[in-house]
């Protein structure tokens, strides 16, 4: 299927101009669109829909990592630290260290429970033994003489926005399991770091000042609240409310890049592949299947899409396979989607209504009245992608309707 001509500009508009000069184009459509009267599936808005979209793709592009951290260099040798800082206490609390942060020769970070079987002790013993062995480290000369290195890292954590998930943290410190876990033991000895849990609201995430952490909770509870269950918005609305909670949090952390962090230590709040966020139980937010990837490519195209080419969208958009008889079959059962041509389908939320051409007739007649033609085609064509002579054909079925001395049309 061709794209529209409106959609073919504002797609070149895209790739080739500024988001300023894309604004004028979206004004120059919109004045043209109003001057020419022209409904093609509530033109306006898909202009906008398809520039918001167009525009949160290219953010996604510029920054597609944006959840990620990018690996850090720090001025000291990690290995060595860690040597240097297990060297300072006793062998039997070294060994508990060493399998606990998974510091040897292996990357396993070995339980309480199989330290202790190895061992011939208790659980609750290994753990006493890890406590002492930490406080041992942290009373020594070499954590003492170390204190630079973790004031650079308390740094770099500040410079990420002081509260970090853990994945994202640890991933962007060490390049691989062993010096990740080097670094998450030097997070575990120094009382700069704040390890919180994960629980039925955030992941597990890291941070270096209490404060600011609890302003950024309280702003991302806040902020799913303030989300209707079923809510889907454009990724710079999102960000825009979310700003509006953290007023009281330091400005210098409010950049894209952070804020999008901190929305990722949310469990309830999400994206989908097109870059709008709800919240995670929204349909249009969780993607479960071939149906809600066909909703998401139809709502992206902006106007009503064949079956076949619905099921190719979906493989070169979110490079899912999509058979094009699966695709079909989900179409038709999906009460977000109304069949409105031949294998033509829109979405309900559009405003097209199921049926045949001639029962849109008789209940744009039965709202409005005795209407003309020209009234009926507007209103038929608000709900079915049909052509006019379509319509027509209907109209003269004598057995349907019948046409008044005064050219306006009524139900038999």
């Amino acid at each position: 299927m061709r794209p529209s001509p409106a959609k073919a500009l504002l797609e070149y508009s895209a790739s080739n101009y500024s988001m300023p000069e894309m604004r004028g184009v979206r004004k120059a459509l919109l004045i043209s669109a109003a001057a020419s009267k022209k409904r093609h599936v509530d033109f306006i808005r898909q202009i906008w829909y398809i520039l918001d979209h167009m525009k949160s793709a290219i953010k996604t592009k510029r920054k597609e990592a944006s959840k990620a951290v990018k690996p850090v260099t720090f001025s000291f040798d990690s290995i060595a630290l860690v040597k240097r800082l297990l060297a300072s206490v006793p062998p039997r609390a070294r060994e508990v260290l060493t399998r606990r942060f998974g510091l040897g020769a292996t990357t396993t970070r070995e339980t309480l429970e199989t330290i202790g079987d190895r061992a011939g002790i208790t659980r609750e013993r290994v753990r006493q033994i890890e406590a002492a062995g930490l406080d041992a480290v942290r009373a020594s000369k070499a954590f003492k003489e170390a204190k630079a290195a973790f004031e650079e890292l308390t740094s770099y954590v500040t410079s990420l926005g002081t509260l970090v998930p853990e994945e994202a943290l640890l991933a962007a410190l060490g390049k691989d399991g062993k010096s990740r876990n080097r670094f998450r033991f030097f997070l575990m000895l120094d009382s700069s770091f704040y390890r919180e849990r994960e629980t039925n609201e955030f992941l597990v995430r890291w941070h270096v000042d209490k404060g600011t952490a609890k302003l950024i909770h309280d702003a991302l509870s806040r902020l799913y609240t303030s989300l209707a269950d079923d809510e889907v918005i454009p990724e710079g609305e999102l960000l825009d409310r979310f700003l509006d909670e953290l007023k009281e949090v330091n400005d210098a952390y409010k950049n894209e890049e952070v804020l999008k962090r901190w929305l990722s230590l949310s469990k309830h709040i999400g994206s989908n592949p097109l870059s709008e966020w709800g919240r995670t139980s929204a349909p249009g937010i969780r993607i479960k299947g071939i149906r809600d990837y066909a909703y998401l490519a139809v709502k992206r195209h902006g106007e009503p899409m064949h079956f076949s080419d619905v099921a190719k969208t979906i493989g070169t958009l979110f490079s899912k396979k999509a058979h094009i008889a699966t695709t079909h079959n989900e179409l038709i059962k999906d009460p977000r989607f109304v069949l409105v041509g031949r294998g033509l389908y829109a979405l309900t939320e559009w405003g097209y209504k199921p049926g045949v051409v001639r029962e849109v007739i008789r209940e744009a007649l039965k709202q409005e009245g005795p209407m003309k033609k020209d009234d009926i085609i507007k209103h038929v064509k608000r709900a079915r992608f049909v052509k006019d002579n379509t319509i027509f054909v209907n109209l003269n079925d004598s057995r349907y309707f019948k046409r008044l001395k005064d050219g306006r049309y009524i139900s038999v």
